[in-house]
C-alpha cells in the first residue's frame, strides 16, 4: 500500500483537486435522498406548505386562533401578519424564524385545529362533562338542539377521517371553538381554564410522533389557506417543480463532479504509469550485465507492462474510490443521524456483516493473488523463448512439445485466475443479499415507526437511500480491497528493480579523460561472475596500443568475450585493473569511456528504422558521405545500393529482414562510422566469408592506422598479420606475439593453427605435422 501512495505524491495538486471534486460530488450524492423526502412529505402529503403558519388566514379564523394562546404568543402571531381587506397575510419570510414560530405556535394552533372539527360522539362527551348535563340526554338531542339550550348558534358538517383499521370514513363534526369562545365571554369560562385545557392536549400529543404532529399543524395551515382563497393546488406544483429543479440541479453538478473526477483520476493513474515506465526503463538501461543476469528479460518485460498496467488501473481506481467512500460514509451516518430514526443498530449490523464477509473471501483468494503475477512471468517467458527459438524448434519438429509446454503454462495461469474470479463471483450476490435484507429489515423497522407516527413515508425512503450509500462506501473499499493485492506484488516487484542499483556506476568524482590516444592497458585482471566460485579470467596482463591490432584467439568457452566486456565496462574487474591512456576506466565517466569505442558484438544486433538510423547510431551527425563509406569498407555497399530504397531502406526489429552476414557487416560499418579511438570486434567476422574476411580487414586497415583495434575471432586466417595475439587457454594467457611468434613457442596455438591451416599455409614441412602429430 505504502509504494502504491508513493507513486501518487508527486501529483498532490491533481488529488487535492480530486479530494475538493469529491466533497462536491459526495455534498450532491447526500443531499439527493433528503430532496425526495421532501417531495414525499412535503410536495405530495403536505400540499407543498412547509411550516405550521397558514400563509392567508380569514378575518374569523384568525381571531378564533388565539384562542388557546398565551399572551406571547398571541402577540407572535398579531405580529407576523398583516391584514389584507377580509384576509391575513404572513409577512414573515424568513426561514429561520418561520421554523422559531412554528416551534412556539405548534401546540395552540394544532390544538385549535382539533377543536375546529369534533367528531358529535367526542363533542357531547366534553359538553356533558364542562356542563354537568346528562350524557344520555344529550345522546338524544342534535348538535343544533345542544346548541340552542347553550345559547351558542352551532352546527354540524361532514368530514372524512380513518377509522382504526384505516379504512376512511364519513362522520359528522362540530367546531367546538364557537362554544369556548361564547363561554369565555360570558364569564362561563376564564382564559386560565380553557389554557388548562393544552395541559391534556399536550400530553396526547407527546404520545404521537413529532412527524406527525407536525404534519397535523400543517394540515391545520392548508385548512386556513383553503378558505382564505389561496390555491394550494398552485402551492404544490410550485413546490414540486422548484424542488424537482434542485435536485435536477445537484444531479448534473454531481454528474460534472463525477466526469472532472474521472478525467483527474485518469490522467494521474497514467502519469504514475508514465514515471514507472521511465523509471524503469531508465534503470534498466543502466543496469551491467550482472543485473539483467539476475531478471529475466520476460520477467522485466512483465514488470513494464504488465504489473505497471496494474498499478495504473489500481491508482486511477484507488483516488475515486478510496478517498470518495469516507466521505460518502461520513455524510451518510451523519445524515442519518439528523432523521432521528433511531435505526442506526440496522446498518451497523450490516457493516459488521459485510466486513466480516469480505474477510473470508480475502482470506480464501489472497495467496492466489500473490501467485498470479510470477505465473503471467512464466507465460512471458515460455512465449518469448517459442517465438525468439521458432525456427530452431521447426527444424526439430518440436512444435507439439512446445504447444504442450506453452499450454502447460497457460493452464496453470488458467487455474488461478478461475479460482480468484469464482471465489470473486460470491461477492456481489453476497453484497445484494445484504442490502436486500438491509432494506426489509429498515421498511420493517419504519413502517412501526410510521404507524406509531414518529416517521414519515419520506423519512424512511431517505433512510434506505442513506444506509444503501454507507453500505455502498464499505463496499467500495472491500472492493479495492480485493484489488489492493495483485497491485500491491506489483508494486513490490517495480519496486525491486527501481531499488536494484547497478554494480558497475560512474565514480564519486569521476575523472575527466585527459588524453585520447586509445591505449589501453590490462594489469595482472582477474575476473569473476558474480556468486561465481572460481574467476573465469585470472592474471590478464598487456596492452593494446594504438595503430596496431591485438587479436584474442582461443578454445570456446575460455573466456575471449569476456575478456573484452571488460573494455566498456559491461563488467567490472574483480581484481588487478584497465586503464585507458593511463587512467583507471573505474574512475572514467562510463559515457567518456564509451564514447572511446566502437564496440561490435558477438551477435550483431540491429534496431529497427532504416539502414541510415542503425550506421548512425553511434553517431547522429554522421554525414552520408561518412556512413557509405562505413559501409564500403565494411563490403555492405553492395547489398545496400541493390535496394530500392538504398540506406533508407527499412530495417525490422531485431534485423530480421537480413541475412546474418549482411547483419554483422551493418554492426561492423556502424562501429566505422563511429571513428572511434578503439575497435573492440568481438568475433565479428564469423559469418563473413574468406574472400569477404579479406576484403574487409584490408580496407578496414586503412581506416584505422591511427585506432587501437582488438579482434576476438576463432579464426587464424583473421588475425594472421595482427601485431599482437593473445592466446586464452582456460582464462589465461598462455601465448602472446605475433603469428610467426606463437607458431614456435606456443603448443595451444600450433594445434589450433594445425587445425585451420595447411602445411603450405603454414610455411612447413608436411613431415614436420606428421612428426608434431
Amino acid at each position: 500500500m505504502s509504494k502504491i501512495f508513493k507513486n501518487m505524491l508527486p501529483y498532490w495538486k491533481g488529488l487535492i483537486i480530486v479530494v475538493a471534486l469529491l466533497v462536491v460530488q459526495a455534498w450532491c450524492d447526500l443531499s439527493l435522498p433528503a430532496y425526495t423526502s421532501d417531495i414525499i412529505d412535503v410536495g405530495i402529503q403536505n400540499k407543498g406548505v412547509e411550516h405550521v403558519l397558514p400563509e392567508a388566514v380569514t378575518e374569523d379564523e384568525f381571531t378564533l386562533a388565539q384562542l388557546f394562546m398565551a399572551d406571547e404568543e398571541k402577540e407572535s402571531w398579531e405580529n407576523s401578519y398583516e391584514k389584507d381587506g377580509d384576509v391575513y397575510r404572513l409577512t414573515v419570510t424568513d426561514k429561520k424564524q418561520l421554523d422559531e414560530l412554528d416551534d412556539t405556535l405548534l401546540l395552540p394552533l394544532l390544538m385549535n385545529y382539533q377543536m375546529s372539527s369534533v367528531d358529535e360522539q367526542t363533542f357531547k362527551e366534553s359538553v356533558a362533562k364542562q356542563t354537568g348535563m346528562d350524557q344520555a340526554m344529550l345522546d338524544n338531542m342534535s348538535i343544533e338542539q345542544i346548541g340552542e339550550s347553550m345559547g351558542v348558534p352551532l352546527t354540524s358538517f361532514e368530514k372524512e377521517v380513518e377509522d382504526d383499521d384505516g379504512n376512511t370514513v364519513v362522520t359528522n363534526c362540530v367546531d367546538m371553538r364557537t362554544i369556548f369562545a361564547a363561554m369565555e365571554a360570558s364569564g362561563a369560562m376564564t382564559e386560565e381554564q380553557i389554557l388548562s385545557m393544552r395541559d391534556t392536549v399536550s400530553d396526547t400529543i407527546d404520545t404521537m410522533g413529532s412527524s406527525l404532529v407536525k404534519s397535523m399543524g400543517i394540515a391545520y395551515a392548508v385548512s386556513c389557506d383553503t378558505a382564505a382563497g389561496v390555491d394550494i393546488d398552485k402551492v404544490q406544483t410550485s413546490y414540486l417543480w422548484s424542488a424537482g429543479g434542485r435536485m435536477v440541479a445537484m444531479a448534473l453538478l454531481m454528474g460534472v463532479a463525477t466526469v472532472l473526477v474521472g478525467f483527474f483520476g485518469a490522467r494521474i493513474g497514467a502519469g504514475i504509469g508514465r514515471d514507472l515506465r521511465g523509471k524503469i526503463f531508465g534503470q534498466v538501461v543502466r543496469f551491467s550485465n550482472a543485473e539483467m543476469d539476475h531478471f529475466s528479460t520476460a520477467s522485466l518485460i512483465t514488470r513494464s507492462t504488465n504489473d505497471i498496467q496494474q498499478i495504473q488501473m489500481v491508482s486511477a481506481v484507488m483516488i475515486r474510490m478510496v478517498a470518495y467512500a469516507p466521505i460518502l460514509g461520513i455524510g451518510g451516518v451523519l445524515k442519518i443521524i439528523q432523521t432521528g430514526a433511531g435505526m442506526g443498530w440496522i446498518i451497523i449490523l450490516a457493516i459488521l456483516v459485510i466486513l466480516g464477509y469480505v474477510m473470508v473471501l480475502m482470506s480464501v483468494t489472497m495467496p492466489r493473488f500473490k501467485l498470479m503475477q510470477k505465473l503471467v512471468d512464466k507465460i512471458n517467458l515460455v512465449s518469448r523463448e517459442i517465438l525468439t527459438g521458432l525456427s530452431v524448434i521447426r527444424a526439430f519438429g518440436r512444435e507439439t512439445e512446445e504447444e504442450k509446454r506453452f499450454d502447460a503454462a497457460n493452464k496453470d495461469l488458467t487455474k488461478t485466475m478461475l479460482f480468484t474470479n469464482r471465489v470473486m463471483t460470491f461477492m456481489m450476490p453476497g453484497m445484494m443479499l445484504i442490502m436486500n435484507l438491509l432494506t426489509v429489515g429498515i421498511v420493517w423497522v419504519g413502517a412501526h415507526k410510521i404507524d406509531a407516527g414518529s416517521m414519515q413515508v419520506g423519512s424512511m425512503t431517505a433512510f434506505i437511500t442513506y444506509a444503501m450509500m454507507i453500505v455502498m462506501a464499505f463496499l467500495m473499499l472491500t472492493a479495492m480491497s480485493i484489488m489492493l493485492p495483485r497491485a500491491a506484488v506489483a508494486a513490490e516487484r517495480i519496486d525491486e528493480v527501481i531499488r536494484t542499483e547497478s554494480s558497475i556506476e560512474d565514480a564519486k568524482n569521476p575523472e575527466e579523460l585527459r588524453e585520447h590516444k586509445g591505449v589501453i592497458r590490462f594489469s595482472h585482471v582477474s575476473f569473476r561472475y558474480p556468486g561465481a566460485e572460481a574467476d573465469v579470467l585470472e592474471d590478464i596482463d598487456f596492452t593494446a596500443e594504438p595503430g596496431k591490432t591485438t587479436a584474442i584467439i582461443g578454445s570456446t568457452g575460455c573466456g575471449k568475450s569476456t575478456l573484452v566486456n571488460l573494455i566498456p565496462r559491461l563488467y567490472d574487474v574483480t581484481g588487478g585493473s584497465v586503464t585507458l591512456d593511463g587512467q583507471d576506466i573505474r574512475n572514467i565517466r562510463m559515457e567518456d569511456l564509451r564514447e572511446e569505442i566502437g564496440f561490435v558484438p558477438q551477435k550483431g544486433v540491429l534496431f529497427s528504422g532504416t539502414i541510415a538510423s542503425n550506421l548512425r547510431f553511434g553517431k547522429r551527425d554522421a554525414s552520408d558521405e561518412e556512413i557509405k563509406e562505413a559501409a564500403a569498407i565494411a563490403q555492405a555497399a553492395d547489398f545496400i545500393e541493390e535496394k530500392q530504397e538504398k540506406y533508407d531502406s527499412d530495417i525490422a526489429q531485431g534485423g530480421s529482414n537480413v541475412s546474418g552476414g549482411q547483419k554483422q557487416r551493418l554492426a561492423i560499418a556502424r562501429a566505422i562510422a563511429k571513428q572511434p579511438k578503439i575497435y573492440v570486434f568481438d568475433d565479428s567476422f564469423s559469418a563473413l566469408d574468406l574472400k569477404t574476411d579479406a576484403a574487409l580487414r584490408k580496407a578496414l586497415a586503412s581506416k584505422v592506422k591511427d585506432s587501437t583495434v582488438i579482434i576476438v575471432a576463432q579464426r587464424i586466417s583473421t588475425i594472421l598479420h595482427a601485431e599482437q595475439i593473445l592466446v586464452l587457454d582456460d582464462g589465461k594467457i598462455v601465448g602472446k606475439g605475433t603469428h610467426e611468434e606463437l607458431l614456435k613457442n606456443c603448443e595451444t596455438y600450433q594445434q589450433i593453427a594445425r587445425s585451420q591451416l595447411s602445411a603450405k599455409e603454414l610455411g612447413i614441412e608436411e613431415s614436420e605435422v606428421s612428426v608434431n602429430e
